[in-house]
């Protein structure tokens, strides 16, 4: 039987690898630019270095959107079981289930499909504060509570 401490550590996990691969390309550009302002001049020189400085911010920005994500999985506690749908809730619906956390990839877990949603997604904001037997509709498709821990 899967647990929301599984789903929770996993998620955790996929967080902390793409944090490092990105702090990885981060320290691979400054490498680069260092090597390359020793050995050239000129324009391409500028070129190259306002191109991997361009790179450099878009792999910023990434990092903090996924710095953001880690901030709220490490705010969830797996061990309260909640009443009403909110941060950290595993809901079960007719078919699906969700971890209502922030938005990031569906896992596979004991052959469970989980979704990941954010409380701010069209269905998590519709399933915020609700608790089991209500019912939603979003893109024409209902989803009931089932279960929620």
């Amino acid at each position: 039987m899967m647990t929301k401490l599984q789903i929770l550590t996993y998620y955790k996990q996929l967080v902390q690898d793409r944090i490092d691969v990105f702090q990885d390309m981060i320290s691979g550009l400054t490498d680069d630019a260092q090597n390359d302002a020793k050995g050239s001049a000129g324009d391409k020189h500028e070129t190259a270095l306002s191109m991997m400085h361009l790179e450099q911010e878009k792999l910023n920005h990434k990092l903090r959107e996924v710095l953001d994500q880690k901030n709220i999985l490490d705010r969830i506690d797996d061990s309260v079981i909640h009443q009403k749908v909110t941060l950290g809730s595993l809901v079960q619906t007719n078919g699906m289930l969700l971890f209502i956390s922030t938005a990031l990839p569906k896992i596979t877990i004991d052959n469970k499909t989980v979704f990941a949603l954010s409380p701010q997604s069209p269905l998590g904001s519709q399933l915020m504060g609700n608790s089991i037997g209500f019912s939603a509709e979003v893109n024409g498709k209902q989803y009931k509570i089932e279960s929620l821990e």
